[in-house]
């Protein structure tokens, strides 16, 4: 029997999606695909939410030279579905650029343009995605001791909206890290505000830059500040003795191989550790060849020349970090004598990588049914699914957060394509094949069709 619906009786969808980057705009993608082929009643009834005003990606390391560290066939479809209308090379087309890309002859984007790209993909799904929405709350809906639903709860300004999902999917993204007594300030900054905080600078003639960090963000930050501020001195800060290259040989990227989340997650503990161990040198702390052999060759040129702005203080680590009103005062410690060096910059950039958000942190007492492991770490299925308690059956699936179970594509854009694809499949064989597709708004408690 049909009843009048409160307006805020809470919408029922199959999945709901928190943050929309990348990994869920593909999912939004591999969901729109699926619905085109199959009839209404079996189409996944799906919505995001993300907080942002608009999508965006990293956007404080666009810089204009910068280039993508995957190919370009690694994008949000192709290797999940290599005749998809959402592909980079679909994306090219539409620009009027596909020859020209093709000319070019290169595997790897301009990071701006691969921006540029997942733009494209996620205005064409923007039905599915509310921005400027930052969810707030995740409760239960418990009925029997049985939780089939959660109830999200997204606030945009002073309005909170509702929605009911038989699925959560989480791709919240990474979080930028700090050293620990470390924080972010108008003269100490994270390499990702970079770009948004530069042309702040504009005007004042800075005349030191200090930037920490050994990996590829490091020094693309050491290449751009040197670029834009000629007459500044910037300073490279690291623990190494230099700037380590990146393992991108044919062999190792089997790594990045959707095969081999099947083989590391059946890997003995101390199988992952070594494999991790061995081939680390393919992602973390390590920088393209080519920008390597930039930075030294302008390093050695300055040297020759008697003008050295570009120095590299190796080996060493940054102390006693404090803000004045118009400098920032350090210290540089030699990691091997000991011995200290007061250094003062205008700005110190910290490019020390990120973090996964807390996987767990929004779920509220949803997070008592979700299991850990013996180290404290959430216990993931193969299908990117939350072990839980058998009275939780609404299914949370993980975007990343899934190194220690599934290897080291979990946060990036490597596996992407085929995580999304492996996530929809599960969704759908495991919610009941009655319940797909029906939309439908709740009054006290009974499901009223819509």
């Amino acid at each position: 029997m049909s009843q009048a619906l409160p307006a805020d009786a809470p919408v029922i969808h199959d999945l709901i999606g928190i943050g929309f980057g990348p990994s869920n705009v593909a999912m939004a993608i591999a969901l729109t695909e699926h619905n085109a082929r199959v009839g209404r009643q079996e189409a996944v009834t799906a919505h995001f939410f993300e907080r942002q005003p608009r999508f965006g990606w990293h956007r404080g390391m666009l810089f204009e030279d910068a280039t993508m560290q995957v190919s370009f066939l690694k994008d949000l479809v192709t290797l999940r579905n290599p005749s998809s209308e959402y592909s980079f090379l679909c994306y090219l087309q539409s620009r009027g650029r596909l020859i020209d890309f093709v000319n070019h002859k290169n595997l790897f984007p301009l990071r701006v343009e691969f921006h540029d790209y997942f733009e494209w993909a996620a205005e064409k799904v923007d039905d599915m995605v509310s921005y400027g929405h930052e969810v707030v709350a995740v409760r239960p809906v418990v009925r029997d001791g049985v939780i089939e639903y959660v109830d999200v709860t997204a606030r945009s300004g002073d309005e909170l909206v509702t929605h009911r999902a038989r699925n959560l999917v989480i791709g919240t993204g990474l979080r930028p890290y700090m050293p620990e007594g470390v924080d972010r300030t108008e003269r100490v900054w994270h390499n990702s505000d970079l770009l948004r905080r530069v042309d702040e600078l504009d005007g004042t003639d800075p005349s030191r830059f200090i930037v920490v960090g050994a990996g590829q963000s490091a020094a693309e930050n050491v290449a751009f500040l040197h670029r834009r501020f000629p007459e500044a001195e910037v300073c490279a800060v690291f623990a190494r003795y230099g700037y380590s290259p990146a393992d991108d040989s044919k062999f190792a990227n089997r790594i990045f191989d959707p095969a081999a989340v099947d083989e590391y997650y059946t890997a003995p503990g101390e199988i992952k550790s070594k494999l991790m161990n061995y081939h680390g040198n393919t992602n973390y702390s390590v920088v393209d060849i080519d920008l390597i052999d930039d930075l030294y060759r302008q390093s050695y040129q300055e040297k020759v020349l008697g003008e050295e702005r570009l120095r590299f203080l190796n080996v060493s680590r940054l102390s006693d970090v404090v803000e004045t009103q118009d400098k920032v005062l350090t210290t540089v410690e030699s990691l091997v004598s000991g011995e200290k060096t007061p250094l003062e910059a205008d700005v110190v950039v910290y490019a020390t990588g990120y973090r996964p958000a807390d996987a767990l942190g929004l779920l509220g007492d949803v997070e008592g049914y979700c299991h850990r492991d013996d180290e404290g770490r959430v216990s993931v299925e193969r299908d990117y699914r939350i072990t839980t308690d058998p009275a939780l059956r609404c299914g949370i699936y993980l975007q990343g957060g899934t190194e220690h179970t599934h290897g080291i594509t979990s946060s990036l854009l490597s596996n992407t394509a085929i995580r999304v694809g492996e996530i929809l499949d599960s969704v759908i064989e495991r919610t009941p094949k009655a319940a797909v597709g029906e939309a439908e708004r709740v009054v006290d408690g009974v499901g009223t069709s819509r």
